[in-house]
């Protein structure tokens, strides 16, 4: 199950874990990535707080976390090449796992029709 934020984040569930990531559109509107970083693995994120940063030649843009859980991994792909983001951000350039403390929360994002047209 694909879902997404108003901020641009996407986020696939796998049983309590969700994988989490930007979307092409984001990447697109950043630009070339030039710095990626992670939230720590063991962290504990809460619903719409920072959780990553990156940077493009264009801006310094944050990742926020799309539901409250724990950090179980993270893509040190990204960070050792932040390109990937920009050539694949729904796939293989996810940024971090996060173990949700309340998986039915899921059902408060958007799915992919409803994030098409937010962005139009």
């Amino acid at each position: 199950m694909l879902k997404f934020t108003a901020e641009h984040e996407w986020l696939k569930l796998e049983g309590d874990v969700a994988t989490v990531g930007i979307t092409q559109h984001a990447a697109d509107q950043l630009g070339d990535l030039v710095f990626v970083e992670l939230p720590e693995v063991g962290a504990e994120l809460t619903k719409d707080g920072n959780a990553a940063t990156v940077e493009s030649v264009k801006a310094a843009s944050d990742v926020y976390s799309p539901l409250d859980g724990e950090v179980v991994e993270v893509n040190q792909a990204i960070v050792d090449d932040p390109s990937l983001v920009n050539s694949d951000p729904q796939a293989a350039a996810w940024f971090f796992k996060l173990k949700l403390k309340n998986v039915s929360d899921i059902d408060s994002l958007m799915d992919e029709a409803a994030y098409k047209d937010l962005i139009g």
